[in-house]
Parts: C-alpha cells; sequence; structure tokens
C-alpha cells in the first residue's frame, strides 16, 4: 500500500505528466500553424509520449491498491517567439519534471516506500534521456539562427522522429 503522502504526490505528478502532454500538444499545434509540420510531429509525439508517462504511474498508484485522483489540468501557453523558443521552453520544462522525479524519488525514500523508489527510478533514467534530447535540439537551433535552408532542414529531421516502442508493463 502506498502511505497517503506518496500516493498524493505520484497523483501530483500524474497532473503534472498529463500536464506536459497538454503542454506538447500545444506546442505542436504552435508549429503547425507556422507550417512546420516535422516539428509539429516531433511535438505531437512528445505529447503521448508524456501521456504514456501520466499512465505509467496510474498503474502505479492502481497496483499499490491506491486511489487516483484527477486534476484539472492547467491551460498551455499557445504562443511563442519562434520555433527556437518552443524548444527552449521544452527543455526548461524537461529541467522542472526532472526536479519533481526528483522530489518524489526523494519522498519515496522518507517515507520508507521502497517498492515506489524502484518504479521511480525508471522515470529518473528516462529524465536523463529527455533533458539531452532538449537540450541536443536546443543547440541545433542555436546554430541554425537565421538560415531558413537549415531551420527546413532541422524542420526535416525532427518530422523523421521514430515512435516510441511501447514500455513493459
Amino acid at each position: 500500500m502506498l502511505t497517503p503522502a506518496v500516493q498524493n504526490a505520484i497523483n501530483e505528478q500524474i497532473n503534472n505528466e498529463l500536464f506536459s502532454a497538454y503542454y506538447y500538444l500545444a506546442m505542436a499545434a504552435y508549429c503547425e500553424r507556422e507550417k512546420f509540420f516535422g516539428c509539429g510531429r516531433w511535438l505531437r509525439m512528445q505529447s503521448q509520449e508524456e501521456n504514456a508517462h501520466a499512465m505509467k504511474l496510474f498503474d502505479l498508484v492502481i497496483a499499490r491498491d491506491g486511489m487516483v485522483e484527477l486534476e484539472a489540468i492547467e491551460k498551455p501557453p499557445v504562443d511563442y517567439k519562434s520555433l527556437a523558443d518552443v524548444f527552449r521552453q521544452g527543455y526548461d520544462h524537461e529541467r522542472e519534471v526532472t526536479q519533481r522525479i526528483d522530489a518524489l524519488y526523494e519522498l519515496a525514500m522518507s517515507e520508507k516506500a521502497f517498492a515506489t523508489m524502484v518504479e521511480l527510478e525508471w522515470f529518473i533514467t528516462e529524465q536523463v534521456e529527455e533533458e539531452k534530447t532538449a537540450r541536443e535540439i536546443v543547440h541545433k537551433f542555436e546554430l541554425v539562427q537565421g538560415d531558413a535552408a537549415a531551420l527546413l532542414e532541422l524542420d526535416r529531421e525532427l518530422g523523421s522522429r521514430a515512435a516510441a516502442t511501447p514500455q513493459p508493463e
């Protein structure tokens, strides 16, 4: 069973992951409105991945005989200064998510919720990859700055993102 503090924190993180899915979907909408469909595709896939993260936590609560409590999802921003700004904000967002996952792990440790800690290790590893990927994309946008041809090539590259393989349960 989950302690009340751990259950509440996981429920909060479920909501955070669902917000992340919503946030990336709003970013995709911006990119597609600007006719950068490769960036939009990448962000749509990121949205789906964040939703899968929420469901992984959802399943954890259910498996531990807890109660999932969903909250309202905050409205994400809809306008950005540029494509580079979209991905910079995405990188900043991933860094915030990392801090939340770390705090959740720390709480699980203090509550001696060892089974939860094992499950959260997957999220810690995932966040290292998420930040790395986001940082690399931001760096590429910084490199191409005013070069329209390079920006179109970057859009094409991002649009070639392969679908994530389903995670084992």
